[in-house]
């Protein structure tokens, strides 16, 4: 993190403007009562020098409060349900959630506008935040909460979970009690932190039940339905397919389901599928999936209230919170 002794102050950029402190507060502030060719000068210079101010008592009032979220990609059902335990508790707490695009590169002026339009915290979902995001968002004092982090922290930060190992554990040992010994492990990101973790769980349950893995059973693209598709056809193409497939996400199960049927196999006759995350799509599926389940909304939930303890200068027990798995048995596997 930057020292704050080299921070910027109004009185630097009020003097390279060769105006008054109060003109430059006032187009800080979005005050109409400034000409437009000065509001645009000092807009340049507060950017050229990277100005960022300091989260205000006015700012934090209760009333204007609000909590960014970041996504990166498109609004997955995953996602979704995150979002919505982040508003349930923003309700709670009279704090409004507003949700956008990760920001790219490293220009931070994007922090100003955060700090002016009275954000409180920044939660971020499903990716990381860079060191120049940290940097500019500790510099505004705005604590940042990473929801499931795609990759272990370089920087000690604050984030919230699941238990992933315990949740891939239980999905593999569900598969190999029912008699399957062919069970493949269809993949999220290799160097996603939740997809280790599931894996290692799926490895651990087989090396436990002496079953050996294949190496082109373990499979890694991503966790979305495309990535899915691509993946479940390479396992399915193999001269000694899998009998089952636990999937990285309900996405990718799906998707390997679909490609099952397109190739007449029946599930779960034929191939038993079990997913994670345990969204709403895992009951809109024939047959409905067994999965296991994420507590999206709760992590969500308790994101959103971490962030405001933040905030507010509270301490916290743990920097990482975890919160627990449950296997959901429903129609997709079957006996071997």
């Amino acid at each position: 993190m930057p020292s704050r002794s080299h921070r910027t102050t109004l009185a630097t950029v009020a003097a390279s403007a060769g105006l008054s402190v109060a003109t430059v507060s006032k187009v800080l502030n979005g005050r109409s009562d400034v000409a437009p060719a000065t509001r645009s000068r000092v807009q340049s210079l507060l950017v050229e020098h990277g100005y960022i101010p300091r989260l205000s008592h006015r700012n934090q009032a209760a009333g204007s409060a609000t909590v960014e979220v970041w996504v990166d990609g498109k609004l997955s059902a995953y996602a979704t349900e995150i979002i919505k335990g982040a508003i349930e508790a923003g309700d709670e707490s009279e704090v409004a959630v507003v949700v956008t695009h990760l920001k790219s590169g490293n220009d931070t002026s994007w922090v100003r506008d955060l700090v002016t339009a009275g954000r409180r915290a920044m939660i971020t979902l499903a990716c990381e935040p860079t060191a120049a995001h940290l940097a500019a968002l500790s510099l505004a004092q705005l604590p940042v909460v990473v929801v499931d982090p795609m990759n272990p922290p370089v920087t000690p930060m604050t984030s919230v979970g699941s238990t992933n190992f315990a949740g891939g554990l239980s999905a593999t040992q569900h598969l190999l009690a029912l008699g399957h010994r062919r069970i493949a492990y269809l993949g999220g990101p290799a160097d996603a932190a939740s997809n280790q973790a599931r894996m290692q769980g799926y490895r651990a349950a087989m090396e436990t039940a002496g079953v050996p893995v294949p190496p082109e059973y373990v499979r890694t693209a991503g966790f979305c339905y495309p990535d899915g598709v691509g993946e479940a056809i390479a396992l399915l193409d193999l001269p000694s397919p899998p009998t089952a497939v636990f999937a990285v996400s309900d996405e990718c199960a799906i998707a390997a389901m679909q490609v099952a049927r397109n190739r007449g196999l029946r599930i779960p006759e034929d191939l038993s599928v079990v997913g994670f995350d345990d969204t709403e799509i895992a009951t809109m599926t024939s047959p409905q999936l067994t999965t296991v389940r994420q507590p999206l909304r709760e992590m969500g939930m308790v994101a959103l209230r971490t962030a405001l303890r933040l905030a507010s200068g509270e301490k916290i027990e743990s920097h990482h919170i975890e919160l627990a798995t449950e296997l959901v048995i429903r129609e997709s596997s079957l006996a071997a």
